[in-house]
């Protein structure tokens, strides 16, 4: 594992909450300089207790990225490592999400971390070092009905990053993706209110509702392959700090054998295995 003094600060986005607080406080526990960001800061107090500093940041707006960057750099004139973290799962069925919502998921899973990558690189490459790590997800190389949206933006951090990696591995930069399965967080919460209402007459209402039911019981604490926040964040901080990272990290089970039954399996028998688990009576 790489010292702080190898790497320099780590600035982690998304950590009100579940993963992002977990990898902050992982961080500076390790021994790093931390900065822990949020579009509120004001959650992040008990960060700031644990020795973190804090910073406001929404990954979707281009004033935000800009000066929290510029604010580690004053200091340590380089980030070393970017945890690239904020993000939330837009669900429903893809008739009924509207382009703005679409946008939306893409702003804060795709074009925030890849904004953010954008400006850490001219100084981590000016001081021949850097890492950017991507919380990305298993829905990045296994997509599934209900979450077309959410798995499209994890298919496009998977596939940025391939291109990314190669490009930036001369000047000493590492690109790694951490891909978990599924987390006992507030991602279902989110992910819930996610799901367009679009009325009893909506050709998807019952679809809607047992696809609700069926997130729910898959995210329980408990459930058959859900971790927790803090077992996520060990791998993040792994990914972060390791001589030699691997490109990716699977996380848990399902994020580890999900995708090779996945190719295994033809796309119909899977079709019709997942169409089955989420049935809807009133699709015609």
């Amino acid at each position: 594992m790489l010292k702080p003094s190898d790497m320099g600060p780590a600035l982690i986005t998304g950590c009100s909450s579940g993963v992002g607080y977990a990898t902050a406080l992982a961080f500076r526990a390790a021994g790093f300089e931390t900065f822990a960001t949020a579009r509120n800061s004001a959650q992040l107090g008990d960060l700031r207790a644990a020795g973190c500093q804090i910073l406001t940041l929404d990954v979707t707006d281009e004033a935000a990225r800009r000066a929290a960057i510029e604010a580690v750099e004053r200091q340590f004139g380089s980030i070393g490592i970017l945890v690239n973290n904020a993000g939330y799962g837009q669900y429903g069925p893809v008739e009924e999400i509207s382009l703005d919502d679409m946008r939306r998921q893409f702003e804060t899973n795709v074009f925030g971390s890849l904004r953010l990558s954008q400006l850490v690189l001219p100084a981590m490459r000016r001081t021949g070092r850097g890492r950017i790590v991507n919380v990305s997800s298993v829905a990045g190389r296994v997509s599934a009905l209900g979450g077309g949206a959410y798995h499209a933006s994890k298919f496009a951090v998977e596939a940025l990053a391939d291109a990314l990696r190669p490009e930036v591995e001369p000047f000493g930069i590492d690109v790694v993706n951490v891909l978990p399965g599924p987390i006992s967080t507030r991602f279902e919460a989110v992910l819930l209110k996610s799901i367009p209402d679009t009325g009893v007459q909506s050709p998807y209402f019952l679809f809607k509702e047992r696809l609700a039911h069926r997130m729910h019981e898959f995210l329980q604490p408990g459930a058959f392959g859900v971790m927790t926040a803090e077992t996520v964040a060990a791998i993040i901080l792994k990914a972060g700090t390791a001589k030699r990272p691997r490109t990716r990290y699977s996380v848990g089970f399902i994020a580890r054998f999900g995708p090779l039954g996945r190719v295994l399996a033809p796309d119909r028998i899977v079709d019709f295995v997942t169409r089955r688990s989420i049935q809807n009576t009133r699709s015609k």
